[in-house]
């Protein structure tokens, strides 16, 4: 059931992030798969399943723009 949550979180964050930065929701997955964010998502220890979508978008879009 878990799995089935996070994953519907990650498909909403990649819609965000791909509505945010006017591409295509293939282009931002891509995007998405190479941040640290989403490897931290992936790990409970860290709480970030806890956070809402927003916020890890914010999260997202900041460590998009410092590479």
């Amino acid at each position: 059931m878990r799995d089935n949550v996070l994953c519907r979180k990650k498909a909403h964050i990649v819609m965000l992030l791909a509505k945010a930065m006017h591409i295509s929701d293939e282009q931002a997955l891509g995007y998405f798969y190479s941040t640290k964010t989403f490897k931290q998502l992936n790990d409970p220890k860290y709480g970030l399943q806890l956070m809402s979508d927003e916020y890890l978008l914010e999260d997202i879009q900041k460590e998009l723009s410092l590479r």
